[in-house]
C-alpha cells in the first residue's frame, strides 16, 4: 500500500522531515517496517503551505529515493504544515495524477489503504460525486474518488462527518456488490490550519498509524537529544510508522478513531461510518 507523514507546527525545513529521521519517509520508500509492501516506489508527493491560500504540490512517478529535484527542493523550502506520501499502487497506473497528496482549493488529502473491488464498484461511486467536482478527478485511483466523495459530502464544512458519510457510502455500495470488507484506510486531510487523520477498516484491522508525543514532555525525558531542541513545542506529527526509535516518542492511533491537530493541540475521538 503506501506510507505517509503529516506535520504541523512552526516552520520546518522539508529535508529535516523527509531525510533526517532514522526511519524517514525516504527510508520507508525503500524499506518500510510496518507496511504491507516493503517497497513504496510507485511515486512520491509532497504538499506544503506557504504565503498563499492554496498549498503547493510536487508529485512525481519515480521513487522518492531517486529524485534529485526533491532533495534540492527539500534543502531550501520550509513550511508550517506538510503532507508527504510514498506510493505502492494497489493496481491502478503509475502516473503523476495518481500520486498523493490530492489538492482541491485549500485542501490536501492522502490515503493509505484500498477500496476492495474498486473497479467493479467505481461507476456507482463516481456517480455519487457532485457534478461540479467530477471534472476535477484527474487520475484513476480509489483514493482520489474517496476524496471527491468526501468533498461532495461536506468535507469543507465538517471533515469528520463528511469522511464518515463517504466511508459509509463506500461500505454500503461494496456490500451490495457482495464485498465483505469494502474499505481499508488511514487518511489525512487538512485545510492548512487543522489536520484530521482517520484510521478505519471494514474488517477492524486497519493499517498502522501513529502520532508524536508532546515535544516539551520529550525534552524533559531526553534533555540531551539534539533533534528535540530544533522542534517547537507545538510541533505535531502523524505518521504511518514511527520515524525513529526514541523511547516514548510515538503513540499508536487507536483503531476506528480520528485525530484532530490544531495549534499544537490534539484530540482523539471515535470514528464510525455514517449509516445511510
Amino acid at each position: 500500500m503506501c506510507r505517509w507523514i503529516a506535520y504541523s507546527g512552526s516552520p520546518v525545513r522539508l529535508a529535516d522531515l523527509l531525510y533526517k529521521p532514522e526511519n524517514s519517509l525516504i527510508v520507508q520508500s525503500k524499506q518500510a517496517r510496518l507496511g504491507v509492501e516493503t517497497t513504496n516506489g510507485d511515486g512520491f508527493g509532497i504538499g506544503w503551505y506557504g504565503d498563499r491560500a492554496a498549498p503547493g504540490v510536487y508529485r512525481v512517478t519515480q521513487p522518492a529515493w531517486q529524485d534529485d529535484n526533491l532533495r534540492e527542493l527539500a534543502a531550501h523550502a520550509t513550511s508550517r504544515r506538510v503532507f508527504a506520501h510514498v506510493r505502492a499502487t494497489t493496481g491502478t497506473a503509475v502516473q503523476q495524477t495518481n500520486c498523493h497528496p490530492f489538492r482541491h482549493g485549500r485542501w490536501l488529502w492522502m490515503h493509505n489503504g484500498a477500496i476492495a473491488g474498486f473497479q467493479s464498484i467505481k461507476r456507482d461511486l463516481v456517480l455519487a460525486v457532485d457534478p461540479e467536482l467530477y471534472p476535477a478527478i484527474e487520475g484513476s485511483t480509489d483514493s482520489e474518488v474517496l476524496f471527491h466523495l468526501a468533498l461532495t459530502m461536506g468535507l469543507e464544512h465538517d471533515p469528520p462527518a463528511a469522511v464518515a458519510r463517504a466511508v459509509g457510502f463506500v461500505e454500503r455500495v461494496g456490500q451490495r456488490h457482495g464485498i465483505t470488507y469494502p474499505i481499508q484506510l488511514t487518511v489525512a486531510t487538512t485545510n492548512g490550519d487543522t489536520t484530521w487523520a482517520f484510521r478505519h477498516s471494514s474488517e477492524g484491522r486497519s493499517r498502522s498509524l501513529f502520532h508524536s508525543t508532546d515535544i516539551s514532555t520529550l525534552r524533559e525525558q531526553h534533555p540531551d537529544h539534539p533533534d528535540l531542541h530544533s522542534l517547537s513545542d507545538d510541533a505535531r506529527l502523524v505518521v504511518s510508522e514511527p520515524l525513529g526509535g526514541l523511547r516514548g516518542a510515538w503513540r499508536e492511533v487507536p483503531e476506528s478513531t480520528y485525530l484532530t491537530t490544531y495549534d499544537g493541540m490534539e484530540e482523539i475521538r471515535p470514528f464510525a461510518p455514517a449509516a445511510g
